[in-house]
């Protein structure tokens, strides 16, 4: 385990269509990646993952494929991906692709076939249920957007499950020949050049075929670690991910840390690791109706909890992925923190403590400039999810008002992530010369690239350090992890130790000046502050944060 690169490594997620526009059309693409590859390069990274740029209808931003081997026109073309894939490598960058197992769009050639009859070859390649004696839908699933999970289709006089918009049609996995295809797709892909996947939605591809209905009617909580899912993966890894091996990440919603050894324990051949949801809900009111959307303040002594369980848990047992930032996720800094007094302070804190922890970090595109969430109105957005949700949640239950249900969206909405790449001042920041497909964050001008590696709180060159920390110290990858101060209500503290040495990694994620007495050694060796004081181990300041290592 200690020679697979992954280990060592700090990966970026690329969200294409907002990355870098390359032919002023307002969209991003694959040679604009390639521009940008000597910036990451300068960063530290050692592979980005590039959200889906298959052929789609963009129902879902790419995550609804029509072709799995095609490129989708906006985003370019094979030659211009092989491309970028042969000068990634040149700068020893590789390349992890995203793919979608769970579904494909009703686009697809699959899906087509499928609705035709009963007895095609494709027609068991999605799942088909005839409607209830009284007409309606086979059970009381519900869509991760709202609404059902299952959609009437004329064609076939049928309904087809949908766990996401319902031009996402659920491909079945029962069907050898479903996997099969899977298989041939990755495959192709590896036989370009790419080193890894993510894995959207991995853990939903096994599904309970006596499809009883849920306590809750409309809710998603069958759709998780179905009777078949080990199988299923360990396949995966057995045909493709082994014989080839390829780098495997994957998202898994349900999973806590007392089980996710089952699916990332190398001896078990499934998974590399996975990306939880567990501390991503630490704002989320429990068992509230209105699910993502009943926020609150966020619990830091549960966010400590969760990640230190998951350290601790799979301590030899398998990796961590660690992340806070992705393109489902909002701005950690706008989330959780104060994204305006303390933006750097702020984005560093959080930067210092994941970093820290044993796992593989990931950084989404903007988070190592401290990008923050915009604050748009609600027709100013584009995400299914969002006007699904919209649409169920206020309109139709009236369960949350329309001024609570935009306050939650201004903290939790995935359209938060994918606003476009803030480079320079210019009017449109750097990421096109045209009016680009989503509109920019209104504070592009003060928050950019040139802007931030120019300043003297420069978040990307603290990014910059923090790697060259993990790749310099075997600590990081190998060493034992104890959190210090579980219970206090805002610093996130714990310590490191390997052969005798030992790290202590420290924040305030507050805004309040926060004591703290006897948990940190009198001679130390400063490795990353993120102030230009010297560090007063009595007393932090608002979201003060460092790396110490313990001397003698």
């Amino acid at each position: 385990m200690k020679n697979k690169w992954w280990k060592n490594a700090v990966i970026y997620q690329i969200y294409p269509k907002s990355f870098k526009d390359s032919n002023n059309d307002g969209i991003g693409d694959i040679n604009g990646i390639r521009s940008k590859l000597p910036y990451l390069k300068e960063l530290g990274i050692d592979a980005i993952w590039i959200s889906p740029i298959y052929k789609s209808p963009q129902i879902d931003n790419g995550y609804d494929i029509s072709d799995y081997y095609s490129i989708d026109p906006m985003f370019g073309s094979i030659d211009e991906m092989k491309h970028l894939i042969k000068e990634a490598h040149n700068l020893n960058i590789k390349i992890i692709m995203d793919f979608v197992a769970n579904h494909t769009s009703e686009e697809a050639f699959w899906f087509r076939e499928s609705c035709k009859s009963k007895d095609n070859y494709y027609s068991d390649f999605y799942i088909w249920k005839d409607p209830k004696d009284n007409g309606e839908a086979p059970n009381n699933w519900g869509s991760n957007f709202g609404g059902s999970a299952w959609e009437w289709n004329e064609q076939r006089q049928q309904y087809y499950l949908h766990y996401y918009a319902k031009e996402q049609p659920d491909l079945n996995w029962e069907n050898p020949n479903v996997r099969e295809e899977i298989y041939k797709m990755m495959t192709f892909w590896h036989e370009l050049g790419i080193d890894g996947w993510r894995m959207d939605v991995i853990t939903s591809i096994s599904k309970n075929l006596k499809f009883p209905d849920n306590e809750n009617p409309l809710t998603t909580e069958n759709q998780q670690n179905g009777p078949r899912m080990h199988e299923f993966i360990h396949e995966i890894n057995q045909k493709v991910l082994k014989p080839l091996n390829m780098m495997s990440v994957g998202e898994a919603p349900a999973a806590k840390s007392s089980d996710a050894f089952l699916l990332v324990d190398p001896k078990r051949e499934e998974l590399d690791m996975i990306f939880t949801f567990e501390h991503m809900h630490i704002d989320r009111e429990k068992n509230n109706i209105n699910g993502r959307w009943a926020i609150k303040k966020a619990d830091i002594v549960q966010l400590k909890q969760i990640m230190s369980s998951w350290q601790n848990n799979l301590s030899q047992k398998g990796w961590n992925a660690l992340y806070f930032e992705n393109h489902d996720r909002a701005r950690v800094i706008s989330r959780w923190g104060n994204d305006k007094k303390y933006r750097y302070e702020c984005a560093t804190a959080f930067a210092t403590i994941l970093h820290g922890m044993q796992g593989t970090p990931y950084i989404y595109q903007g988070e190592e400039i401290g990008m923050t969430n915009p604050e748009y109105s609600l027709d100013e957005y584009k995400d299914i999810e969002l006007k699904g949700n919209y649409e169920h949640y206020v309109q139709e239950r009236k369960s949350i008002s329309k001024s609570n249900f935009l306050d939650a969206v201004h903290k939790v909405s995935r359209d938060n992530a994918r606003t476009p790449m803030q480079w320079n001042e210019d009017k449109f920041s750097g990421f096109s010369d045209t009016e680009p497909w989503f509109k920019i964050n209104p504070n592009y001008k003060q928050i950019n690239v040139e802007a931030d590696r120019r300043s003297d709180k420069s978040i990307f060159y603290y990014y910059k350090s923090l790697i060259d920390i993990r790749h310099n110290n075997n600590i990081l990858r190998d060493g034992s992890f104890k959190l210090l101060l579980p219970e206090h209500p805002f610093i996130f503290a714990y310590k490191r130790y390997y052969h005798g040495e030992t790290w202590y990694i420290v924040a305030n994620l507050s805004e309040n000046k926060q004591d703290f007495n006897n948990i940190l050694p009198s001679k130390y060796v400063k490795l990353i502050h993120n102030y230009k004081s010297e560090i007063d181990i009595k007393t932090l300041k608002p979201y003060e944060s460092f790396i110490i290592k313990e001397s003698n």
